[in-house]
């Protein structure tokens, strides 16, 4: 007989009347959902009809932005359809609502496309694989997380000329690898899956070519000794700072790093001292006491990424001493591009949207995130602008490579989706069989062909004039 106890939902809110149900029992709840929505029918895309313009959806999706910066956004993503997909996460939320779904929700990642996965410090000064970028995160259907993951492989496969048919088997082992796991954390204890983590320099793939991990591993060691070197304050403090007046400053390097002006931020005559002030309170007490060594000296604007182009991400500067800094990234938070779609988020400050959802879903997170808003209306997030963070660099691998890659982005998507949903009903409803890897894995493979003809509609918009682009370099 079900007990009564209640237990709490990934947001931390009471399920109320919801009874205790042991692992099978949700097992069997995802298993029966197969009912209402076949794994057979997540397979293949097609455009639905009343399918908007990607073109005019782009341009709606600038509003709010820095206009100065908008035609670097653009140019960033005409390099290749790998880039317009990185940067076009608004498209693919409007195309994945009219996509079946189980029912079951998680905190999503919202932009889980392969580059927004890498190695962070932990506070520990440990180096874990995750999700490292959490700006579009949301409440919503886990299949929208795991379609964009398994697109992206696609889509690199093809701008590395990769053969299509070894492109699909990459996706399709992808999804592979994340029921697999899932599979695991359904058996696994609620504080085991809280505390798995996937150590940088020890990772195991069992599936994996005992030559591909070594070769791996020695890339990753490579790639975290550059880091470690880049994260120093004695490498980014020359990078980033020259002294006027005695005074360091932050050097202006415009267009991509510049000195906004009081109309962008309103609270420059005062220091920022309000919301400074007001991100201070978001941290933990013992934090605070570690932020308060420091003592604020500048702040200016830095483009980043390819989606967040134009949107004000700013940089500050921090000093506890002449040779102790502290870079501050300030990065705006705006309404989650999976909002229209999965429902409004619980919280007024997107900042705090995002702050929650990276506490919820990564291994460890900074010891400076924060949020706070702005003078001027707009949400931020803060964190440490670089602590040994790393990326993919893609150019060079084979598909060997870019598999091992994939099913450590699986895995971690499988962990924070553990963390937030119910592994057992995900594990229940994906089952042991291949049908799912195969649906998931079509969608891919046809998606990515929606990705070309949606670039190809963007570049034909440049050219046309309709929309600006500029290049860089």
């Amino acid at each position: 007989m079900a007990k009564t106890k209640k237990r709490l939902n990934s947001q931390g809110a009471p399920h109320p009347d919801t009874p205790y149900l042991s692992a099978d029992e949700r097992a069997a709840k995802g298993k029966a959902l197969r009912k209402i929505v076949p794994r057979g029918s997540q397979a293949g895309w097609k455009p639905f009809e009343g399918r908007r313009d990607p073109v005019d959806l782009l341009n709606e999706s600038n509003q709010g932005r820095i206009p100065e910066l908008i035609p670097i956004r653009f140019g960033r993503m005409s390099a290749s359809p790998f880039a317009f997909y990185r940067g076009s996460a608004v498209l693919m939320a409007a195309d994945l609502a009219h996509t079946p779904t189980s029912g079951i929700s998680v905190q999503a990642c919202g932009d889980a496309h392969m580059m927004n996965f890498g190695g962070f410090a932990t506070p520990e000064r440990n180096v874990v694989f995750d999700i490292n970028d959490l700006d579009e995160t949301l409440p919503a259907p886990f299949e929208w997380d795991l379609k964009r993951l398994a697109a992206s492989v696609v889509i690199a496969a093809n701008y590395l000329q990769l053969p299509n048919s070894d492109a699909a088997r990459v996706a399709t082992d992808l999804v592979r690898g994340y029921r697999e796991r899932m599979s695991n954390y359904a058996s696994m204890r609620a504080l085991d899956i809280w505390y798995d983590k996937i150590d940088l320099r020890k990772y195991e793939d069992r599936s994996a070519d005992p030559a591909v991990l070594k070769e791996a591993r020695r890339r990753f060691a490579a790639r975290l000794e550059r880091e470690q070197r880049k994260s120093v304050p004695d490498f980014l403090y020359p990078k980033l700072v020259s002294h006027e007046g005695g005074k360091p400053r932050i050097k202006d390097e415009p267009p991509l790093i510049f000195h906004p002006s009081a109309e962008l931020t309103p609270d420059l005559a005062s220091g920022y001292a309000e919301g400074i002030g007001s991100y201070r309170k978001t941290l933990p007490e013992h934090v605070r006491t570690l932020f308060d060594r420091f003592h604020f000296f500048d702040l200016a604007a830095k483009v980043v990424g390819v989606g967040s182009v134009g949107t004000f991400c700013t940089i500050g500067l921090f000093m506890a001493a002449d040779d102790d800094p502290l870079f501050l990234q300030i990065k705006e938070a705006r309404a989650s591009v999976l909002e229209p779609y999965a429902g409004k988020s619980r919280y007024a400050n997107n900042g705090q949207r995002v702050v929650v959802g990276q506490r919820l879903m990564q291994t460890a997170s900074d010891v400076f995130l924060g949020w706070a808003r702005g003078k001027n209306g707009r949400d931020v997030y803060v964190r440490q602008l670089r602590d040994m963070k790393m990326s993919a660099v893609i150019e060079d691998w084979d598909i060997p490579m870019l598999r091992h890659y994939a099913r450590m982005c699986a895995h971690a998507l499988a962990r924070a989706h553990a963390r937030t949903g119910d592994p057992a009903m995900l594990a229940g409803y994906m089952g042991s069989g291949q049908t799912f890897d195969d649906a998931i894995g079509e969608f891919a493979v046809e998606y990515a062909a929606q990705n070309r003809a949606d670039y190809r509609a963007f570049i034909k918009a440049i050219r046309e004039g309709r929309i600006p682009a500029a290049q860089e370099g």
